[in-house]
């Protein structure tokens, strides 16, 4: 319970992230990020799906990762879809 509470953001407040994008267009795995970040790898599925928040340390070093603006990576509001 307390695994499963802590992955779902309080309120039911959702953090939006780009993470799978960037990634993608950088050709970086998801366990290549996770060992720069330090984290398992799991955790950055967690993030991509939207079921876990990262913490403010952990969004900014994700953003200092693929070199963007911590907005460019996450955002309260969905991100529009790419091509609509």
């Amino acid at each position: 319970m307390a695994e499963e509470a802590r992955r779902r953001p309080p309120g039911g407040e959702s953090v939006h992230n780009r993470i799978a994008v960037l990634r993608a267009e950088r050709g970086v795995s998801r366990r290549e990020l996770a060992d720069a970040l330090g984290v398992h790898y799991q955790t950055v599925g967690y993030l991509e799906r939207g079921e876990y928040s990262p913490s403010l340390h952990l969004a900014l070093r994700i953003a200092a990762f693929f070199d963007v603006p911590v907005e460019v990576a996450f955002s309260l509001d969905p991100f529009p879809r790419i091509g609509a």
